[in-house]
C-alpha cells in the first residue's frame, strides 16, 4: 500500500512540476525530503538489489528502442570516450581525492564504491532540454549514446568495489578481466533475446501480446547476463537495439502501442525512483548522527565530491577537444606532400587502402568549441546514482554493518541534488548565451529535415505507384486500377472511398495490398536515409509515428464503416 501511494504521490507533482516549467526530478526529491520528516513516518522499504532491477533495466531499453544504432556506431569515438573514459576517471579521481583528504574516514576500497555511484551522469534531464531548445543533432546523438553505455561502465566497477569492500569473490579475481568478460558476453546475451523476441513475435502476431512480451525483455536481458556475470546494463541496451530496429516488421498497433506503454513507464519508475530516494533522507540523516559527532564533516565531504563532479568533466571534454586540435595543427603542419612516385620525403611507400567497412562509417569530426562547452556542462546525476547508493548492501558477508554506507549514501545524495540545481537549471540559459539552437530562425532547421522526410516518403510512395502502374494486376478493370492508384496517391482517407477489407473482393485486395507496399517503402527509406546520416532521428521518428497514425486512421474508419 506504502509503494502504491508513493507512486501516487510522485505523478501528482511531476505533473504539477510540468505545468509549472520546473525539474520533476527536483522538486520530487525536496518535497519527498519534507514529507520524510513528518512525525511518525515510516518510508517504504525494497530491497536493495531489486531497486536496481526493477528500475535501471526499462529506463536503458526504452532509450536504446528509440536510438538509431548506424547512429550510435557513427559516434562511437566520443560516446566511449564520454561513457567509459570520463566513468572511469571520474571514479577513480573522487576515490582518491576522497581517501587522501580523510575529512570521513573512507578507504580508497571504500571510497572507490563512492566514486562509482557518482561517476554515470543521468542524460535524461540533458536530452530533455536539448530536444525542447534545439541542441544540434550530433551533440544530442552523443549525449543519448553515453547514457545508454555510462552506466555500465559505473555498475561494474560498483560490484567490483562492493565485493572487495564487503568480502566474497567475483567470478573472475582479475578486475581487467572481468571488465573485458562483461563487455563482451552482455552484448552477446543483449543480441540472443532481441532476436529471440523478433522471432517470438513474427508468430505471434498479436498488438497485446507483442506488447506484454516486449514488457518482460529488458528484465529477461538484466537478469539472464547478471546471473552469468556479465553485464546486465549492455545487455538491455543491446536488446532494445535489436528490436528497435527490428520494430518495422511489426504492424503499426504494435509500435503505437510500445510507444506510449514506453513513455509512461519512464515517467512512472523516474518518478518512483527520485520520490523513494527523498523519502529516506531523514533516516539517512539519523544514520549519519549515529556514525559521526558531528554532520560537518559529511556535508564537507559532500561538497569536495560535487566540486570534483562538477569540475572534472569539462576539464576532460577540453582536455580531449584541445588535444584533438593540436593533433590536426601538427599534422598540417608538418605534413609532406607524397610525390607522385608513391614515395613520401622518406622513401615510404605511400598506403592507400580503402577504410574498412565499419570504419567509413564512423564520424571523426571534433565538435566545436561552444558545443563542447554544453557538452561538458550536461553532468546531472539522477536516477541510476540514487539507486545504486540504495543499492549498498546494509552488512558485509560476516554480518558487520557496510563501512560507511550512510555517509555514502549522504554524499550521493547531495551531488545528485546540487547537480541538478547547479547544472539543471542553467544548461538552459548556457544553451541560449552561445546561440547553439538550431531553432533560432524560426524552427527552420525543424522544418528542413520535416521536409526532407517528406521527400523521402513521397519519392517512395512515387516508386511503389510507378511499378504498379507499370505492371498492373491482371484481369481488373484499367478504370479500378487507376482510381485505386488515385485514392493512394493523393494518401486520402475518406472511409467513402476506402474499400471494404473484409469484402473480398478483388479491387480490396489489389487496394490493401498496394497500400501496405508504399507504406512499407515510404518506413524503409525513412530508415535507410537516417541510418546514412542525410535525415537527422527526430524527423524520422516523427515521420514514422505519422505513417502509424495514418494507417490507424485508415484501419479504425473502415472498421467503424463495418
Amino acid at each position: 500500500m506504502e509503494l502504491i501511494l508513493v507512486v501516487v504521490g510522485a505523478i501528482l507533482v511531476t505533473a504539477v512540476a510540468h505545468r509549472r516549467g520546473l525539474e520533476p526530478a527536483l522538486i520530487i526529491v525536496v518535497i519527498g525530503g519534507l514529507v520524510s520528516f513528518l512525525p511518525d513516518f515510516e518510508p517504504p522499504e525494497l530491497d536493495s538489489h531489486i531497486l536496481l532491477t526493477v528500475v535501471l533495466p526499462p529506463l536503458l531499453y526504452s532509450a536504446a528502442l528509440n536510438f538509431s544504432f548506424p547512429t550510435f556506431l557513427r559516434n562511437i569515438r566520443p560516446i566511449l570516450g564520454l561513457g567509459v573514459g570520463l566513468v572511469v576517471v571520474t571514479a577513480f579521481a573522487v576515490a582518491a581525492v576522497s581517501a587522501w583528504l580523510v575529512i570521513v574516514p573512507l578507504t580508497f576500497a571504500t571510497a572507490l564504491v563512492l566514486g562509482a555511484i557518482v561517476a554515470p551522469p543521468d542524460a535524461v534531464t540533458a536530452v530533455a532540454v536539448g530536444r525542447k531548445l534545439g541542441l544540434p543533432k550530433r551533440v544530442m546523438a552523443i549525449l543519448t549514446g553515453e547514457s545508454l553505455i555510462n552506466d555500465a561502465a559505473a555498475l561494474t566497477l560498483f560490484s567490483i568495489a562492493v565485493v572487495h569492500v564487503a568480502g566474497g569473490h567475483t567470478f573472475i579475481e582479475n578486475p581487467f578481466l572481468l571488465f573485458g568478460y562483461s563487455a563482451l558476453v552482455g552484448p552477446i546475451v543483449g543480441a540472443a533475446l532481441g532476436y529471440s523476441t523478433l522471432w517470438i513475435r513474427r508468430r505471434l502476431a498479436n498488438p497485446g501480446l507483442e506488447t506484454v512480451q516486449g514488457l518482460v525483455v529488458p528484465f529477461a536481458a538484466f537478469i539472464t547476463a547478471e546471473e552469468l556475470h556479465a553485464s546486465g546494463v549492455l545487455a538491455v541496451v543491446v536488446a532494445g537495439f535489436v528490436v528497435g530496429n527490428g520494430t518495422l516488421g511489426a504492424g503499426y498497433q504494435t509500435r503505437l502501442q510500445e510507444r506510449y506503454v514506453w513513455n509512461s513507464v519512464d515517467v512512472l519508475l523516474e518518478a518512483f525512483v527520485f520520490a523513494y530516494i527523498g523519502l529516506h533522507l531523514r533516516f539517512v540523516l539519523e544514520d549519519l548522527r549515529e556514525a559521526h559527532e558531528s554532520l560537518g564533516e559529511v556535508a564537507i565531504a559532500s561538497l569536495v565530491v560535487l566540486l570534483i563532479v562538477l569540475v572534472i568533466r569539462p576539464l576532460s571534454v577540453f582536455a580531449i577537444f584541445g588535444r584533438n586540435k593540436l593533433s590536426a595543427a601538427v599534422e598540417n603542419k608538418l605534413s609532406v606532400p607524397v610525390p607522385e612516385s608513391g614515395r613520401g620525403a622518406l622513401g615510404t611507400k605511400r598506403r592507400n587502402r580503402a577504410p574498412g567497412k565499419w570504419s567509413s562509417r564512423i564520424d571523426r569530426r571534433s565538435l566545436s568549441w561552444r558545443e563542447n562547452v554544453v557538452v561538458s556542462w550536461t553532468g546531472m546525476r539522477g536516477v541510476v546514482t540514487l539507486a545504486a547508493a540504495a543499492a549498498i548492501p546494509a552488512t558485509t558477508v560476516t554480518g558487520e554493518p557496510f563501512p560507511e554506507r550512510a555517509t555514502i549514501q549522504a554524499i550521493a545524495f547531495v551531488v545528485s541534488v546540487g547537480t541538478l540545481l547547479i547544472q539543471g537549471w542553467t544548461l538552459p540559459v548556457l544553451i541560449r548565451r552561445l546561440h547553439l539552437s538550431r531553432f533560432s530562425d524560426d524552427h527552420a532547421a525543424d522544418r528542413a529535415e520535416e521536409l526532407k522526410a517528406e521527400r523521402v516518403v513521397h519519392d517512395a510512395a512515387d516508386q511503389v505507384l510507378a511499378q504498379f502502374r507499370a505492371d498492373p494486376p491482371e484481369n481488373l478493370n484499367p478504370l479500378v486500377v487507376a482510381e485505386i492508384e488515385a485514392i493512394i496517391a493523393r494518401h486520402s482517407h475518406d472511409a467513402g472511398e476506402m474499400p471494404d477489407p473484409e469484402a473480398h473482393t478483388k479491387r480490396s485486395e489489389v487496394f490493401s495490398a498496394l497500400y501496405r507496399d508504399v507504406l512499407a517503402s515510404q518506413r524503409a527509406a525513412l530508415i535507410a536515409e537516417r541510418d546514412a546520416g542525410r535525415i537527422e532521428d527526430e524527423a524520422v521518428r516523427a515521420m514514422l509515428e505519422r505513417l502509424d497514425l495514418q494507417e490507424a486512421g485508415v484501419s479504425a474508419r473502415l472498421e467503424s464503416r463495418l
